[in-house]
């Protein structure tokens, strides 16, 4: 399981030093694609094959479905770490995203994202004064364990 925060560098050619303890799970490697909240995410090749199925089950007719399929499987690539434990990130994504050469890994279960470190800041500000502002903000959550 990806946890915690990381903050780490992209070299000139693209390369992203991945965190020794999310090394071990993508030693199958992963995909990497773009988020939805202006960030880029890597997943686990399972992970990313259930989305796409289940993305697949639903109806073409509907262009949001259409737009959302080109945005989640047309911009992946997989990824393997090299022997240094770093991943390439495509240059098209790198640019779009414009990501710098520092950069936040964020921990999420079975993916983990890399943000921008600025826009990182932003969105870490958002939701901590969100949760301040309102501590029950997310109390229709159920976060109750499931056997």
């Amino acid at each position: 399981m990806f946890l915690g925060e990381y903050s780490h560098s992209i070299d000139d050619k693209g390369r992203l030093t991945v965190p020794a303890r999310f090394r071990q799970l993508l030693a199958q490697g992963g995909v990497i694609t773009r988020g939805l909240d202006g960030n880029l995410v890597v997943m686990l090749p399972d992970a990313f094959a259930a989305m796409v199925r289940h993305l697949e089950a639903l109806s073409i007719t509907d262009p949001k479905v259409r737009d959302l399929r080109r945005v989640i499987t047309g911009q992946a690539e997989r990824v393997e770490p090299d022997g240094s434990g770093r991943i390439l990130i495509p240059q098209f994504l790198r640019d779009e995203f414009k990501l710098g050469s520092e950069v936040k890994l964020v921990g999420i279960s079975d993916q983990f994202e890399i943000w921008p470190q600025e826009t990182w800041v932003k969105v870490r500000t958002r939701i901590d004064q969100a949760m301040k502002d309102d501590p029950g903000s997310f109390s229709g959550v159920d976060l109750a364990s499931k056997p």
